[in-house]
């Protein structure tokens, strides 16, 4: 019995210890808080919840904070509740100094932890040695003698696409569910080989249900404090309906690894490049570090998760907005039409050395990339103190890099709320900051798919603007939505009137 009593006794001391500790640190990180809240520009803080009161979605954090951005600040303070303190970083500035660190991303209450269950610790999410030895490992996927052979499949994906447009016959639809469906084709069949005529089942394909469905998800929970409780998340309707997604998705990627796992057992790699290109997938299979060590099945599932949600859904919104630009800007569209036709004279079809003779289309798509930004924010939690604005940051600050407010800061583009391609000439790129832009972040922590990206981009809206006139509905204006990825409201409803071919 008196051994009990002590161990009772030691068991309570410890509880109690452990308790004290994580008051003081919450009490001296409290402080430091509030010295940082002195330090920048925020609107006012209620005692506990901080800014969160003000806070409905997500797109009230780019509404509230516009004023400030205006006004010149160059970093913004704003707390959601005790423990979330958070630093927006919205000009070039400050904006250089955390994404040429090597500060990781942000996985605190409402970070990129919420992403775990899905993506898991892939190159998104993953930090420190692991990110360094995958991103080392997965760069050559992106060499360009990888990406070549692409143009061929943003082809005939895109032949797919520009039928479903004309049979259309020039009413109004909802382009973002198609666009969407193509740059998962073109994701499926580029990266994994895959052919599941994605196109063709249109949005009843469970894993684009998934996508859209897991998205909402999360944003309503990055709101809610108690939602940012894992265990209570699990038990509510939205986080039970959220994880059988996650298993459902998992469930997916799992099926085309293992496939190809197979494949790769029968056949030579000579055999297997004879018949078809080298893809993503075949490089996460067969690489092997320094220590010639393999990735585990959970990396490579968690690396498929990963390219196959970014891979599409980001270029799917960067393209429909291209789509409503040229609908929007008429005057516009013909500058871009007049570029792709002396590129596309002859053919139709877009080869390799094509997507580097347009002069007009580039400038397009990156204005296209700054006004509506694809990827409306990124997150990094400073893992040392460093200095912004002249101000020491202390370790463990949320630092959000708000593509939205730093692509329309009145400080860095005159006129940003106008649609002007030619800030993209090379004489206005070089008289600007280079983290002016940064639709694809910047430094270390780049996208590594920016140019598959961009090469798709120019392949589907070269032959798009080639094939149709786009025109919008003027009674269905939309609103740009800051979710994960920059969605519209209540849809994006185009037209694409095909073009006078004697034109």
């Amino acid at each position: 019995m008196a051994s009990f009593d002590l161990y009772l006794y030691c068991g309570l001391t410890a509880i109690l210890a452990y308790l004290i500790y994580k008051c003081a640190t919450l009490v001296t990180g409290y402080m430091d808080w509030l010295k940082l809240g002195k330090s920048f520009a925020h609107l006012p803080f209620h005692w506990f919840l901080g800014t969160l009161h003000l806070i409905k979605s997500v797109e009230d954090i780019f509404i509230i904070h516009k004023p400030l951005v205006k006004a010149g600040h160059k970093a913004i303070f704003y707390w959601l509740g005790p423990q979330r303190p958070v630093l927006i970083t919205v000009n070039p500035e400050t904006v250089k100094v955390i994404l040429k660190s090597t500060a990781p991303k942000s996985k605190g209450a409402g970070g990129y932890n919420l992403l775990l269950p899905w993506l898991g610790d892939g190159l998104l999410i993953s930090d420190g040695k692991k990110w360094e030895r995958n991103r080392k490992l997965l760069t050559a996927a992106f060499h360009f003698e990888i990406l070549q052979p692409y143009v061929g499949v943003y082809n005939s994906v895109t032949e797919v696409l520009l039928k479903k447009l004309e049979k259309a016959n020039g009413e109004f639809i909802e382009v973002f569910e198609p666009v969407s469906l193509a740059t998962l084709d073109t994701m499926l069949q580029c990266a994994f080989s895959y052919q599941g005529n994605i196109q063709q089942l249109g949005k009843h394909h469970p894993y684009v249900v998934c996508v859209q469905r897991m998205c909402q998800l999360l944003i309503q929970r990055s709101v809610s404090l108690l939602n940012l409780f894992t265990p209570y998340y699990k038990l509510t309707k939205n986080g039970q309906e959220f994880f059988n997604m996650c298993d459902y998705v998992h469930q997916f990627s799992t099926e085309i690894i293992n496939k190809r796992k197979v494949e790769l057992q029968n056949k030579s790699e000579a055999e297997v490049k004879k018949r078809r290109h080298l893809d993503f997938l075949d490089i996460l299979l067969t690489a092997k570090d320094e220590n010639g060590e393999s990735l585990t099945d959970i990396e490579i599932r968690d690396e498929v998760d990963t390219f196959l949600f970014e891979g599409h859904d980001t270029t799917a919104s960067a393209i429909s907005w291209c789509f409503y630009a040229l609908a929007r800007y008429p005057q516009i569209q013909e500058k871009v039409f007049d570029d792709v036709s002396s590129v596309l004279d002859v053919s139709t079809d877009l080869q390799w050395k094509d997507l580097s003779e347009f002069t007009f289309l580039p400038l397009f798509i990156k204005e296209a990339l700054r006004y509506y930004s694809p990827v409306p924010a990124i997150s990094r939690q400073v893992k040392d103190p460093m200095v912004i604005d002249n101000v020491k940051i202390p370790k463990d600050t949320i630092i959000d890099i708000n593509m939205v407010l730093i692509h329309h800061n009145p400080n860095i583009w005159p006129d940003p709320e106008e649609f002007k391609p030619e800030r993209f000439t090379t004489d206005a790129i070089d008289s600007r900051d280079p983290y002016a832009f940064v639709p694809f972040s910047a430094g270390p922590r780049n996208c590594i798919g920016q140019n598959f990206a961009m090469n798709e981009m120019k392949t589907v809206i070269s032959r798009v603007v080639h094939r149709f006139r786009v025109e919008y509905d003027e009674t269905r204006i939309p609103e740009p939505i800051p979710e994960i990825i920059t969605r519209a409201k209540d849809g994006l409803y185009l037209r694409f009137i095909p073009r006078n071919p004697a034109k």
